[in-house]
């Protein structure tokens, strides 16, 4: 039988639940339930198995839509694959193995040795694996944990490799002498969908200064830059031809600058004259470091940029193509050299004097002072402004002119577009930021020069002839040694290195030192999981295209992108049907979630102070378009609703415990009243907008739909049928109460199932299990409800949210008076406006017990019952009509009141013709004020009128009186920790105005109370004093 209900603690339930789903093995039955069936195919995107903590709640946002979608599926009696994915190569793992080791630089990870440095990597990837795993486990997430892909194993890796050497047959394969964004910490440059979200805001010490122009004396080009360490590179200044620029006379000097950056003058000058920028375009001028051995030869000349802007800087750019990839661009089209002043670790190389051997980061101070010895200084000045760091290690990036290896994106790039055109995004904004990223994206560079990642299998002979290994078997076919491939340990540096191989022309080639892109590791898990070099296309296909993903918006340009590319080089579609993405989070209060801010919270902390069903439900509720400002405030609020649902299911279970219910037991075709049919149509209504919106994978609408029906259970249908579930008598009323509750109950169990799987677990198990262990051992080997249509009556569901709107305006009116709803009032008079009042006949008696009114009239005309007064909101019409609001004001004065109100209670557009234009005003352009006729309390909303008369006769009072009596008794009951069917006995003293109404409501006031024996007398010895009403009563009760 059912087992008591005792109080909501989520953490406390989940460990329950967690140990109950290991004992009978719920994850395997329920993946050997559906094996063999129709396949719903989902690929994890890999989560960086980087923290030995775990993860963090941003982490459980995203793998809680995972879990969701596929406890849905799987209730659909879809099989899965339910792959688990770790990222597991790159920098976000060498930094932090660097940090454990207390290492510093590349130069200290090869002193170390590679070998040891790689072995780290992989112990430190398995430890934070195991971490996630726990982190996952304890949110809910059932996945094949066992079975979980990593992206740092041979198999990944040789995907990869079939990827790039086709890659490199269709042509796009090419090393690039380029200017990159380059972490001289961690010694590598970044790909362009690695940088986007790593410009973070920073203030820079920036530098003006005059540059002569050699063939004007006396005349200065003014130049302005936030790198001052890249000035010792300068070739070149970039002009738009198109421009004016003022020449001003300062001092003795002077100056070009551009019209639109005339404000950056420090103090008096003159403007002597204008010059187009054309004119300037092939003078030379002085370099600002000329003296340095690296600028010798250097021309230094004026170059025409239709890219310069007339309000930035001064009009005039410093051009360096060592250290700038617009520069480099540049040079090419105008000839110019690159110097490259800095090598891998930021540090100034041979040829720049007094610099070599120091930092770029440091030099500032000393370029300064050198530009004032020579006269070149104008002006210093702090700028803010967003500039690049490193996203793993934070640091300052640099751009320096690098060798890498790209692929051209040129003709895959409309190819990619046609593919994700294919795709369903969710949202669909989703779909745009994807094309616009596809259309504006450059080759990907895919090389890294550090350590711990994919070997790239370029193979070079000392002559530059290049091949491309396939396969670990053919890197077996073309070794020098087969023996040295048969020893690898793995397919990772520094073993691979080692290698040697023959090309198709018998040259002996050594692989590069360069590792890939770790966005290659996660783009080739469609394939590398799915077994596409298996041999088995058939197999590969079952599983292929992925049905549903979902990652962070910020993967658009990444993991999605990278997956795209991939799938497109190899299989010309896409990878994937269907991408939901959401954004990110933030703190209670909007802001960003950092370490370092204190506002950071870690999952582990998180889930075991508010459990993990909040979190989900605060994930499932969540507008994907919107940042999600996650706390501890709003986990509160989301127990308090599930409170709504949890002290119905309690109230089911103490009741069936006291009557012995067994729901197996009972007649389930006796009749249903209508409260009955009204429960059984809501629900079945509100299975119908789940499924379609879980189809949709759209959560949203469900968790709303959920709270309302929660509302309409508790505070509806629960409330208006207590008296079913506690009358004696055990007869076809009683039972089809307790059917129709005990129906819904589970059916919202396996509803809620896929969002909220501990608790639907629990109230299973003690609604389901413990009266029939023939059912599934477990929520979650049951199916998803079906809609049965025969249950759904629009027509009783519309008429009941009629009669809820009615109760709610009631109570609203009865409020505004004061009036208490235990105090019996004689009439209700409804106005329905546009509405229908036929309907509301047999809801009728319904209306009345729950308003406590004796009488329901309806009426066409609310004049009677209340009094109108519009007025004209300036605060928003003087925005949108100005000038004219004045006109508006008196003409909605002329107007009727009382239509006005009716027509924007129904959200109607008034319209309003003034000064020859007719006006629409919407609802927040009109303030409706509303005054009651004498002895009515109204309320009205939405062109509904509910008018309480408020009168009250002396028979009214009485029973007033008696129902608080009522009311005093039980709250005594409750404090005396009475339990519900307890019959009592109840000795009173009161007043002799509330006597003469307890006497005459005697036989009520026992019903209500289980009371066998009701002594009014003088005294009650031992009796609480309290005032009922305003009259002095004493109240004591004895347990029968």
């Amino acid at each position: 039988m059912f087992k008591e209900v005792g109080e909501l603690d989520f953490p406390e339930l989940e460990r329950r639940i967690l140990r109950f789903w290991d004992e009978i093995d719920a994850f395997n039955k329920l993946r050997r339930k559906n094996a063999g069936r129709a396949t719903f195919s989902f690929i994890d995107g890999p989560i960086t198995a980087n923290n030995p903590r775990g993860m963090g709640v941003h982490h459980a946002w995203g793998r809680t839509y995972k879990d969701i979608f596929q406890r849905y599926r799987a209730m659909l009696g879809y099989d899965q694959r339910y792959q688990n994915g770790f990222d597991c190569q790159g920098l976000w793992v060498e930094v932090e193995v660097e940090k454990d080791l207390g290492l510093n630089s590349k130069k200290d990870i090869a002193e170390y040795g590679l070998d040891n440095f790689s072995q780290k990597c992989r112990e430190r990837v398995n430890l934070c694996a195991n971490a996630v795993v726990e982190a996952s486990r304890r949110l809910g997430q059932w996945m094949d944990w066992e079975n979980s892909y990593y992206t740092m194993s041979d198999d990944n890796i040789e995907h990869i490799w079939r990827f790039l050497k086709r890659c490199h047959e269709k042509g796009w394969l090419y090393k690039g002498h380029r200017s990159m964004p380059w972490c001289a910490r961690c010694g590598t440059s970044l790909s362009q969908h690695e940088l986007i979200d790593s410009y973070t805001e920073m203030t820079h010490r920036s530098v003006y200064l005059k540059l002569p122009i050699r063939e004007r004396r006396g005349e200065f080009m003014l130049v302005w830059t936030t790198t001052p360490w890249t000035l010792t590179a300068n070739v070149a200044l970039a002009v738009h031809p198109d421009l004016d620029y003022v020449k001003v006379r300062q001092g003795g000097d002077t100056l070009y600058i551009s019209r639109g950056t005339v404000s950056k003058l420090q103090g008096a000058y003159e403007v002597i004259g204008t010059e187009k920028g054309r004119g300037l375009v092939g003078l030379t001028y002085d370099g600002p470091f000329d003296d340095l051995p690296a600028q010798r030869g250097v021309a230094h000349r004026i170059i025409p940029w239709d890219q310069v802007g007339e309000a930035e800087g001064t009009g005039v750019v410093h051009i360096a193509p060592g250290c700038g990839a617009e520069d480099y661009e540049l040079s090419k089209v105008h000839g110019l050299p690159a110097i490259v002043p800095i090598d891998e670790n930021g540090i100034y190389v041979e040829g720049f004097g007094p610099l070599t051997q120091r930092s770029a980061f440091e030099v500032a101070p000393v370029i300064f002072e050198d530009l004032r010895k020579k006269g070149y200084l104008y002006h210093l000045e702090d700028y803010t402004h967003r500039y690049p760091r490193c996203w793993r290690c934070k640091e300052e990036l640099v751009f320096r002119l690098v060798d890498e290896w790209f692929i051209s994106c040129e003709e895959v790039r409309p190819l990619m577009v046609e593919a994700a055109r294919s795709v369903r995004w969710i949202p669909e904004h989703s779909g745009k930021r994807m094309e616009d990223w596809l259309n504006n994206m450059g080759d990907w560079c895919i090389s890294r020069k550090r350590y711990w990642g994919l070997p790239l299998p370029f193979y070079e002979t000392e002559d530059g002839e290049l091949f491309i290994v396939g396969s670990r078997a053919e890197l077996w076919e073309r070794a020098v040694d087969p023996a040295a491939v048969d020893a690898l340990p793995e397919l990772h540096r520094p073993w691979i290195d080692g290698v040697e191989v023959r090309t198709p022309s018998g040259k002996v080639a050594r692989r590069i030192p360069e590792v890939g892109d770790c966005w290659l590791d996660a783009g080739i898990v469609p394939f590398s999981t799915l077994g596409y070099m298996g041999g088995d296309r058939g197999a590969w296909e079952r599983w292929f295209p992925a049905d549903f993903i979902t990652e962070m918006r910020e993967q658009i340009r990444l993991w999605f992108y990278s997956m795209l590319f991939m799938s497109v080089t190899l299989e010309g579609r896409s990878p994937y049907r269907a991408v939901l993405t959401y954004e990110k989070m933030s703190d209670e209060q909007g802001r960003p979630m950092h370490k370092s801010a204190g506002n950071a919270i870690w999952f582990d902390e998180a889930v075991e102070r508010m459990g993990a069903e909040p979190m989900r439900w605060l994930f499932a509720d969540q507008n994907l378009s919107a940042n999600l400002n996650f706390g501890y405030g709003p986990a509160s609020e989301v127990k308090r609703r599930f409170l709504t649902l949890w002290n119905t299911y309690n109230f089911f279970v103490q009741y069936a415990i006291l009557d012995g219910i067994d729901p197996t037991k009972l007649n389930r075709e006796v009749e249903r009243p209508l409260m009955d049919r009204w429960l059984l149509s809501r629900l079945q209504a509100l299975v119908r907008e789940a499924r379609g919106a879980l189809d949709r994978y759209d959560l949203p609408p469900v968790v709303r739909a959920v709270e309302r029906f929660f509302d309409d259970l508790s505070n509806w249908y629960v409330r208006l049928n207590r008296r079913r579930f506690w009358k004696s008598d055990s007869d076809s009323d009683k039972a089809a109460a307790y059917l129709t509750l005990h129906e819904t109950l589970v059916t919202l169990c396996r509803l809620l199932a896929p969002i909220l799987p501990f608790l639907s677990e629990e109230m299973y198990q003690n609604l389901v299990r413990s009266v029939d262990p023939t059912a599934p051992e477990s929520v979650h080997l049951c199916d998803f409800p079906e809609v049965r249509d025969g249950l759904i009556d629009e027509g009783l569901m519309a008429e009941m949210e009629t009669a809820i709107r009615l109760v709610s305006l009631g109570r609203a009116a009865r409020t505004a008076s004061g009036l208490k709803v235990r105090q019996p009032l004689a009439e209700m008079v409804v106005v329905m406006g546009n509405g229908d009042g036929a309907g509301l006949e047999r809801l009728r008696p319904l209306i009345l017990q729950e308003l406590n009114v004796k009488g329901l009239r309806l009426a066409e005309d609310r004049s009677a019952l209340v009094d109108h007064a519009v007025k004209l909101n300036f605060g928003t019409v003087g925005k949108k009509h100005g000038r004219l609001a004045p006109l508006l004001k008196r003409a909605l004065e002329g107007m009727d009141a009382g239509t006005v109100a009716a027509r924007v209670g129904r959200g109607e557009v008034i319209e309003v013709t003034v000064d020859g234009r007719t006006v629409g005003l919407t609802v927040e352009d009109v303030v409706v004020e509303t005054r009651a006729a004498e002895g009515l309390a109204v309320a009205e909303e939405g062109g509904i009128v509910v008018a309480l008369d408020t009168r009250l006769t002396e028979d009214l009072e009485d029973e007033g009186f008696a129902r608080e009596f009522v009311h005093k008794v039980q709250n005594l009951r409750k404090e005396s920790g009475f339990e519900v069917s307890d019959r009592i006995h109840i000795r009173c003293a009161l007043s002799d105005r509330l006597r003469r109404a307890v006497e005459r409501f005697e036989a009520y006031i026992k019903a209500e109370t289980l009371c066998l024996s009701l002594d009014v007398g003088e005294e009650t010895a031992g009796g609480e004093r309290s005032l009922i009403n305003g009259e002095e009563a004493t109240l004591a009760l004895r347990r029968a």
